[in-house]
């Protein structure tokens, strides 16, 4: 248990911001299942670029590493680019 007022704070900023990442990254993880499921090639270019976005932005905030991000985007495209 906490002794500090200090270390008291900490634990409860480190919940706020574990659930505000595992928001974020549910929140992805539904993008990209959605993107996956499209089978129209106009529908999923145009979800595309916010899917991007979305894995910039937390790739950004270190909630996903910036590695995974390109590769996901890179294979996303490609998906996009083969579908007729």
């Amino acid at each position: 248990m906490a002794n500090h007022k200090s270390a008291e704070k900490r634990i409860r900023s480190n919940e706020a911001k574990q659930d505000r990442n595992k928001y974020q990254a549910k929140t992805m993880r539904n993008a990209l299942k959605n993107l996956r499921a499209t089978t129209d090639k106009k529908a999923a270019s145009a979800m595309l670029p916010g899917v991007a976005s979305m894995l910039d932005k937390l790739a950004k905030k270190n909630v996903i590493h910036k590695s995974k991000a390109a590769n996901l985007k890179s294979s996303l495209t490609v998906m996009v680019n083969k579908l007729a």
